[in-house]
């Protein structure tokens, strides 16, 4: 078992394949260009699965696939397949634009995905075109059907921001409710890669909009996971994700793999440790001591909210998020 200085176990890894992305969204990375991390400095698949397997043998029992976009990595499916093979009691989830999700959703299901997270940000092309900096609505959409029909488990985030899509909300959310999709409203994370003119929508700003059209209770934290619950009359739950308060990080059971290897505690800081050359090299034990040094200097918090509140330097597209 992985325990953290704070008395928090770690068994949630959340690992990049890619820093790759066909988006250029606003909040994450609008001004970056198209290039990409040369194939030789990245883990192949054969690499991180052996970290896969360290990691679940330490305890981990959550693994989430990222990016970038993950969709851009060839033969991904097998990639999870090694996973499931190892351990099928893993909770398999994937986070994705969905973008090229309805040609590869049949194929991700039967090598073990259980689950993925997609952001929808709004129901209007021309707004998805604004945030996203391509026409990528109606792939996006027909992605989710197809995950669905095949499935797969899909909830959904949404970024609220103002003068964009904050007059979305409700819609979107009505969106995933008419699919018993669960959505999370998720506060806009500042970072130095995002766009400058990017106004987020506070906690408390989006659930006075949402009381205007329902009635809802507060149904706090689900075990560790960052989500604010609510419930509607009619039992639909709805999340807020709010990074700028204390209970963002009390229970974070979470860390994050990059696909050049380095092991990263925290989504707000730089900070890592790179198990690269230990994997590379087939040293098992030396890739285990850099992942429990890694969990056992996981920061307490991060520094957006309170007196000491900056901004991010992460690069939300290495992590995903």
């Amino acid at each position: 078992m992985l325990i953290d200085s704070y008395d928090r176990v770690v068994d949630y890894l959340r690992v990049s394949v890619t820093e790759r992305c066909n988006f250029r969204c606003q909040y994450c990375m609008p001004e970056k260009p198209f290039s990409w991390v040369p194939k030789e400095n990245l883990l192949s698949f054969e690499e991180l699965f052996l970290f896969m397997k360290i990691a679940i043998d330490e305890g981990v029992n959550k693994i989430r696939i990222t990016g970038g976009e993950p969709l851009l990595r060839e033969d991904l499916d097998k990639f999870i397949k090694m996973i499931y093979d190892y351990k099928p009691s893993v909770d398999l989830a994937m986070t994705t634009n969905a973008y090229l999700l309805k040609g590869t959703a049949q194929r991700l299901k039967d090598a073990g995905l259980k689950r993925i997270n997609v952001s929808i940000d709004t129901l209007k092309p021309e707004v998805a075109q604004a945030i996203a900096g391509k026409d990528v609505l109606k792939n996006v959409l027909e992605g989710v059907e197809e995950a669905r029909k095949v499935g797969l488990k899909v909830k959904v985030n949404m970024v609220p921001m103002k003068n964009m899509n904050a007059n979305e909300i409700v819609d979107v959310l009505e969106y995933c409710k008419e699919r018993d999709m669960s959505i999370r409203f998720i506060e806009y994370m500042e970072n130095q890669f995002a766009a400058k003119e990017i106004s987020g929508l506070k906690s408390d700003e989006l659930l006075s909009l949402l009381r205007e059209h329902y009635e809802f209770e507060d149904e706090g934290f689900d075990g560790s996971s960052p989500s604010h619950y609510f419930r509607m009359k009619d039992g639909y739950r709805f999340g807020l994700i709010e990074p700028y308060e204390d209970d963002f990080c009390k229970k974070c059971n979470r860390i994050r793999l990059t696909a050049e290897g380095n092991l990263i505690p925290c989504l707000y800081f730089d900070e890592a440790l790179s198990i690269g050359k230990a994997i590379k090299a087939g040293d098992i034990q030396a890739a285990a001591e850099v992942l429990r040094e890694v969990v056992r200097t996981k920061p307490e918090k991060n520094r957006w909210g309170g007196e000491d509140s900056e901004t991010s330097s992460r690069a939300f597209y290495e992590t995903g998020g």
